[in-house]
């Protein structure tokens, strides 16, 4: 992308004189009212927030979609009426969780800390006073970021890999944001050297386990009541990265407006493993941790996108939720 300069090395996001350009003076009005909303009391932004995610769900249909496919197949045993309780739920918790990333990059680490409640930390602390290099395992929620920032900026050096937004104006901002107090931020696009070579270097690594790569280099292997093609990566780098696996996961309480990070212990049973049990692992460990709190998983990725031969792809059934 024109905006963005890229490097070996990292990922930073530049401005451009282009972001002037009337086509982005809706996004700007979009960043200006969030912005302003976060700064706002979470008690006042929460409900707010909470009933602007749940219509915006109503008028996604696509995103929507892609949400009742994936619990229709994860989740069969929920009623109906149920599963719809989690999308709109799963709506309202985004913008929340997102305004907490805002308040967090705009008010400072202090203002934030006091709302958070960690489960594990003692992990985390034990690792670091050991020098430890560690790549975190964390499911896709919607605070995804937040634990990662509070953590550079108590001084731990973070690393993380990310997709580009196709609104370029957003792509920089929302990055802009993430590096906030620090840490590299490496573009999939750029290949996973980069990522690797930054924790080699005592940086701490960001891994999102959950999207659907392909069939080729995946394996299929049990997610929720069905399957998933499972890329069991984590192996691979946990070696050449000669780190500690740790997962971690995020969850936003709109009504506390506290946000618990639960760290679960490292799994170093996956050294000696082959990729099937590696995948299905990872797997495990979403699993752990969406089952109390699936209103917090991004369901609308296409997660089950590969499947098996001879059967097919859940988003092009045209018997399911048209």
């Amino acid at each position: 992308m024109a905006q963005e300069k890229k490097s070996n090395i990292e990922f930073i996001p530049q401005f451009e004189r282009a972001f002037f350009h009337p086509k982005y003076w809706g996004s700007w009005l979009g960043i200006a009212a969030f912005a302003g909303l976060a700064l706002t009391p979470a008690a006042f932004r929460d409900p707010i927030l909470g009933k602007i995610g749940r219509i915006a769900g109503r008028l996604a249909k696509n995103a929507r979609r892609r949400a009742q496919i994936n619990l229709l197949y994860c989740f069969p045993e929920l009623t109906e009426a149920y599963r719809e309780e989690i999308i709109d739920e799963m709506f309202a918790t985004a913008p929340q969780a997102m305004s907490l990333m805002a308040e967090l990059a705009m008010r400072g680490p202090a203002t934030v800390l006091a709302k958070v409640d960690w489960h594990g930390k003692e992990i985390i602390d034990a690792m670091q006073r050991n020098g430890e290099n560690v790549i975190f395992l964390v499911p896709h929620g919607w605070g995804v970021d937040i634990p990662a920032m509070l953590m550079a900026a108590s001084g731990q050096k973070m690393s993380a890999m990310f997709h580009n937004q196709s609104n370029q104006l957003l792509d920089y901002v929302w990055n802009t944001v993430r590096r906030r107090f620090g840490g590299q931020l490496h573009a999939r696009n750029d290949g996973i050297k980069p990522f690797i070579s930054s924790v080699r270097k005592g940086y701490w690594g960001y891994y999102l386990p959950d999207q659907d790569h392909g069939a080729e280099h995946s394996e299929f292997v049990d997610f929720f009541a069905t399957y998933k093609a499972t890329l069991p990566a984590i192996g691979r780098l946990m070696k050449v990265c000669r780190a500690r696996v740790v997962p971690l996961f995020p969850v936003y309480d709109a009504r506390t407006h506290r946000l618990a990070i639960y760290v679960r212990p490292p799994m170093d049973d996956l050294l000696d493993a082959d990729d099937n049990t590696i995948a299905r692992r990872m797997n495990e460990e979403v699993e752990v941790f969406v089952r109390p709190h699936p209103e917090q998983y991004t369901w609308i990725l296409k997660l089950l996108k590969t499947r098996k031969p001879g059967e097919i792809q859940p988003y092009k059934r045209k018997d399911l939720y048209r």
